[in-house]
């Protein structure tokens, strides 16, 4: 792999070291290898319109600047014009010298169906027209109209999305949602799919076109045991590991956690070597990396929180930055990723970088999560 192909330890060290102080004690945490920044940009939001691609761009420049250096996005984000967003602001970045492609990570999802850019297109003529007739599934792969795993599909859409950023290598590949294939298959067919997504982004990472994968998800860490579309951690690391062996690169989740759905933190789902625990709690038993979304839960918790959490967030001046604060401080949660694409909401968000992430006492009786570990 060449290794101006995606991020590295000494390009997002550099990163680190160039915020300096304007970075508060915490902020980075060391990943396998990476600084990555505690707050991320997310790319889920906005119409499907110039005006948001051009405010993409802008908040993203932004949010680098001020520490941020984790940008997550999805090729069926806003009809793919969200990737195509995020990569014309890195090669304004890269080109202006102000950043370098080493530092920064970045992430995107496959397994959603994109829909290109026309909304109002029939999303039945689409599938068959771009995935059935193409070869890339075959219809009994395909669920609920809109999601695919079959490898020549995520293959397809790995390479558009290297296309739409601009870049040779995503540093974040993940399966999106696919918790959506139990509503249709089997869990004995649903690990059989995921082995074999595994095997072809295994190979993908031996290319140099990602660096780690994962799975991103909305329901599937959050749901208990039985429940229809609960996905097991240790069952995910183990499809993983027949396929890639000790070596294996799944190494990410991202899932919600906010004020208003703390499930990751509260709900004992997962069971590893026989003992229930919360995914946050397997996931680092299991050396699993956690982005959490919904952050400010849509911009639901940017205001009219209860005064309490003004008392325990101390030093932020917003219900947007405690929010932010609640959940980089959670022990286990390496970034808060939320979605900016208002350069006012990035200064305001952003002002979090400056404050140490919350004692324990301070974030619910959870941990701070904030100290720079390396695994």
């Amino acid at each position: 792999m060449a290794r101006d192909w995606c991020a590295t330890p000494e390009g997002t060290e550099r990163y680190a070291q160039r915020l300096g102080e304007a970075a508060a004690s915490g902020h980075f945490r060391r990943r396998h290898g990476l600084h990555v920044s505690s707050i991320g940009l997310g790319t889920a939001a906005g119409q499907a319109d110039d005006r948001t691609d051009e405010r993409y761009r802008g908040a993203l420049a932004r949010a680098f600047e001020l520490g941020a250096n984790v940008f997550d996005s999805a090729i069926n984000y806003r009809y793919q014009r969200s990737e195509r967003a995020v990569g014309a602001a890195l090669a304004q970045l890269f080109k202006s010298g102000r950043a370098r492609r080493d530092e920064v990570i970045v992430a995107t999802k496959g397994g959603c169906f994109p829909f290109d850019e026309d909304p109002l297109r029939l999303a039945d003529d689409w599938v068959t027209e771009n995935v059935v007739n193409k070869g890339l599934a075959r219809p009994e792969e395909i669920v609920g109209g809109g999601h695919c795993i079959s490898p020549p599909f995520l293959e397809d859409q790995l390479s558009a999305s290297l296309a739409n950023l601009g870049l040779g290598c995503v540093d974040i590949y993940y399966v999106h949602n696919p918790e959506n294939q139990l509503e249709a298959v089997t869990v004995e067919d649903f690990n059989k799919r995921m082995r074999a997504a595994f095997e072809l982004l295994e190979r993908a990472a031996d290319d140099g076109r990602i660096r780690l994968y994962g799975t991103a998800t909305w329901n599937g860490y959050r749901r208990s045991p039985g429940e229809r579309g609960y996905l097991s951690l240790a069952e995910m690391v183990a499809r993983a590991r027949e396929v890639g062996g000790e070596g294996h690169r799944f190494r990410v989740i991202q899932l919600p956690l906010n004020l208003a759905m703390p499930e990751a933190v509260t709900l004992p789902n997962q069971t590893v070597d026989g003992e229930a625990m919360s995914v946050l709690s397997a996931a680092a038993l299991l050396d699993i990396t956690v982005m959490c979304s919904a952050s400010i839960r849509q911009g639901q918790l940017a205001r009219y929180l209860p005064p309490v959490v003004a008392e325990l967030f101390g030093g932020l001046s917003t219900d947007a930055q405690r929010a932010i604060q609640f959940v980089r401080s959670t022990q286990g949660v390496t970034t808060a990723l939320v979605g900016m694409s208002d350069p006012t909401h990035v200064e305001e968000d952003l002002s979090v970088v400056k404050v140490p992430p919350a004692s324990l006492e301070d974030s619910f009786g959870t941990d701070d999560g904030a100290g720079e570990t390396e695994t």
